[in-house]
């Protein structure tokens, strides 16, 4: 199938190349990456036709699926930090909130 659009990972948050990039600069260690992932509109597409970058993704169901993740993540990090306990402070929970949104704004 020749799809000519940018995605986004269905996993928009959780994303496997930033904690491959953790793992390579704790441990040394270098996993493969899939080659194939499930994009935000539910097709399988490759890995290098994915971007977790607003500005790249040309799919509109991968955005409008991208802008829903980043809001639902902004809401629940700011629920978080209002438990009892929570390690996560208000001011930083704000912050890493704003900056969800923030992306899920450029994603519309």
């Amino acid at each position: 199938m020749d799809d000519p659009h940018i995605h986004v990972e269905a996993k928009v948050i959780h994303r496997d190349a930033a904690v491959r990039d953790l793992m390579a600069s704790t441990f040394g260690l270098a996993g493969d990456l899939p080659s194939q992932v499930t994009a935000g509109c539910g097709l399988r597409v490759p890995y290098a036709m994915t971007s977790p970058s607003p500005g790249s993704v040309t799919c509109l169901a991968c955005r409008e699926h991208a802008r829903r993740e980043h809001l639902r993540f902004a809401e629940q990090v700011e629920r978080l930090s209002r438990m009892p306990g929570s390690v996560v402070g208000f001011d930083q929970a704000k912050l890493a909130a704003d900056k969800h949104r923030d992306l899920a704004e450029r994603f519309s």
